[in-house]
This record gives structure tokens, C-alpha cells and sequence, in this order.
């Protein structure tokens, strides 16, 4: 159920012709132990993108990462609950080393 609510906000907050797409992901943290596994990713536009796990959370409660680019190679990352508790986790750039990721002052986001 709570998947189903996160994907129903991530396709209400989606251009109508986005869909998830399957993905893997892998979700670094100062704060929790690294996240690897399957994930739906979601395109938002101009190469910001929303990602969720495809069972549970990624971790500390967080089911929804958004990553909504602010100028080219530099992003805003934050997290979403599902209990709808939105939390800023900072600026993050893309990685010169790995394209498929975004890293930020203590967190990692990559998408496979």
C-alpha cells in the first residue's frame, strides 16, 4: 500500500506521458548503511528524476529521493516519507567518475 501511494504521488507530480521505469539504485548515506536494489525511476524533465524502491524503503522511512536539477550538473536532493514528511538533503553534483550518479556533501544518489 505504501508504494502504491508513493508511485500514485510521483505520477500526479509527472508530465502526463512519464511512467516509471524500472531501475537500480544505489543510495549512499553518512547518516545509514549504503541501499542497493531495484528501484522505479521516474523522469521529471530537464534531468530532474524521482526514484523509489520497488518494496519498502530506501531507509529512515524515506520512499521518494527527488533530484530536480537547479543549472547543469548541480541538483537539489531531498527525500520524501510516506508519511509525507519532506526532508532537504542539499546540493549534490553529478559525478565526473560515474554519470549515473549524483554525490553530495554526505549522501550518494545513483541510478542505474
Amino acid at each position: 500500500m505504501r508504494i502504491f501511494a508513493l508511485l500514485t504521488l510521483l505520477a500526479i507530480a509527472a508530465p502526463a506521458w512519464a511512467a516509471p521505469r524500472p531501475a537500480r539504485c544505489v543510495i549512499a548515506s553518512a547518516e545509514s548503511a549504503t541501499w542497493r536494489g531495484p528501484c522505479l525511476f521516474l523522469a521529471e524533465g530537464n534531468g530532474s528524476f524521482s526514484i523509489s524502491p520497488r518494496r519498502g524503503d530506501f531507509s529512515d522511512g524515506i520512499g521518494v529521493i527527488s533530484v530536480s536539477i537547479i543549472r547543469p550538473g548541480v541538483a537539489e536532493v531531498r527525500g520524501l516519507t510516506a508519511d509525507g514528511i519532506n526532508s532537504r538533503w542539499g546540493e549534490a553534483r553529478r559525478s565526473r567518475r560515474d554519470r549515473a550518479c549524483w554525490v553530495g556533501e554526505d549522501f550518494s544518489v545513483c541510478v542505474y
